[in-house]
């Protein structure tokens, strides 16, 4: 093994790490022959004399030593190279142990004696995290997966699937909650599959208005409605030969889901104002966090474009069914957005880490991100402590109240402005709302709103 700068190298590096010669060779035999470039040290403090001179893309390491033991070493990894994934090996394995090992950003944690296809499933998980895997098969491009960051078992199912589908045109439906990454997922899909050098083009079809949202699928030529001053191809030809991601399409009014299933049907479209018809060639992604089941039976999605969309149909898991991966992911966003702030930190106090997974995340990963960013951007320590996330949590959380919540909100809202408007006239505002004056003053008591405190006050 020669020194020197291995990343992006076609064999991966490992630097594993044990006081046990005879394992650390048994490892090291394992670890070559399965197609990995090995490099060794006896001690911890030998380790770190090996990161001084090379660059290894994972460190396995065992957890008891003389001298410096495993966690230290992880924790002197992480001052160097935070994002460098760590996997922990051990014969006195614990349960106190691992969870600890997890909380403070440990990749794995394996016990010994350990069967080494299980290390091996282990390492190329983690390699993948930072897109160095050695083994995988996604098309000509082995970064596919690479934005999606995880080590949790259901993701890893979900990442199977859409590995497997990728290089098939069949149309895929992405379910998950807001926040969860259903547009990561079609990318990664689009960058597996043989249209990887072509367009991808995304559309949330719930953020254009339904006037617009015709003329931006299909296009519209030039005077075929006023703003029309030329013409214009729309985002199914900006997407040819590539993919496309219908994103909430749950949002999509009926009349134009009719529109969508004969484009889909007919392989061309018709750009508004326009009589010519232009042959397509689109690999569809739709994605949605409404329950479409419900939406069929309310008759607000079409079930013949359901199936069409639905040939295989991915579900993402929210994040609190992963918070396996909340640490992996907080250290993740901490490091890339500690260079876009500027400042140098090294991670997560361990309180930190505790408070972000039990925290619920109903924004999913979305909302975790935006915690991180804004501990980031307040941190004045090295180190992120637990009072930042707290408050950055508690901050973030109030964008998700519950239905509960929203509705009293809007109650003593809708109250307060029915009294105003009425100067405080309780039955001329019962009137108003549509209510018995007896149920209404029952709601102002339920919101301790009193009409006096909106009568003009008496000069």
């Amino acid at each position: 093994m020669t020194d020197g700068d291995l990343t992006g190298a076609a064999r991966p590096c490992i630097l594993a790490v044990d006081d046990d010669p005879d394992l650390l060779r048994l490892m090291q035999i394992r670890l070559t022959a399965a197609g990995y470039d090995v490099v060794t040290a006896a001690s911890a403090e030998r380790a770190l004399a090996q990161l001084a001179v090379t660059r290894p893309q994972l460190v396995v390491t065992d957890l008891r030593m003389d001298g410096m033991d495993g966690m230290s070493l992880f924790a002197a990894i992480g001052t160097i190279n935070p994002s460098l994934p760590v996997i922990v090996l051990t014969a006195h394995g614990t349960i106190p142990d691992a969870v600890d090992a997890v909380k403070r950003g440990v990749f794995g944690y394996l016990t010994k004696p350990f069967e080494a296809k299980t290390l091996l499933v282990e390492i190329e998980r983690a390699l993948r995290v930072t897109g160095h895997a050695s083994r995988m098969c996604a098309a000509d491009n082995p970064h596919w997966r690479s934005d999606i960051i995880t080590r949790n078992q259901a993701m890893e199912t979900v990442l199977a699937k859409a590995q497997l589908v990728a290089n098939n045109d069949a149309s895929v439906f992405v379910r998950g909650e807001s926040g969860t990454g259903k547009e990561l997922l079609a990318r990664a899909i689009h960058r597996a599959s043989a249209r990887h050098g072509q367009p991808f083009i995304a559309v949330n079809c719930g953020a254009i208005p339904e006037a617009l949202l015709e003329a931006e699928l299909f296009g519209y030529v030039k005077g075929a409605f006023t703003g029309a001053v030329r013409d214009h191809g729309g985002l199914f030809l900006a997407a040819n030969h590539g993919t496309l991601l219908l994103d909430e399409i749950g949002d999509m009014p009926v009349a134009l889901q009719v529109k969508l299933l004969r484009v889909l049907q007919e392989r061309e479209v018709r750009p508004v104002g326009s009589a010519a018809h232009h042959k397509i060639d689109v690999r569809i992604v739709s994605a949605s966090h409404r329950d479409i089941e419900a939406e069929m039976a309310a008759g607000n999605f079409r079930e013949d474009l359901y199936y069409r969309l639905n040939v295989v149909n991915l579900c993402l898991p929210p994040l609190a069914e992963r918070r396996d991966d909340i640490p992996l992911l907080a250290t993740h966003f901490l490091n890339e957005l500690a260079a876009r702030y500027g400042k140098a930190l090294s991670g997560f106090a361990p309180e930190a880490i505790e408070m972000l997974i039990v925290a619920t995340w109903p924004g999913n990963v979305r909302q975790l991100r935006n915690v991180v960013e804004q501990a980031v951007a307040l941190a004045t320590l090295p180190v992120i402590p637990a009072s930042l996330v707290r408050d950055a949590i508690s901050h973030h959380q109030g964008e998700y109240t519950s239905f509960e919540e929203a509705r009293r909100a809007f109650e003593r809202d809708y109250l307060a402005r029915v009294l105003r408007v009425t100067e405080g006239n309780v039955a001329q505002a019962s009137r108003l709302a549509r209510r018995n004056r007896t149920e209404f003053y029952k709601l102002l008591q339920r919101h301790q709103l009193e009409s006096s405190m909106f009568k003009p006050a008496r000069e």
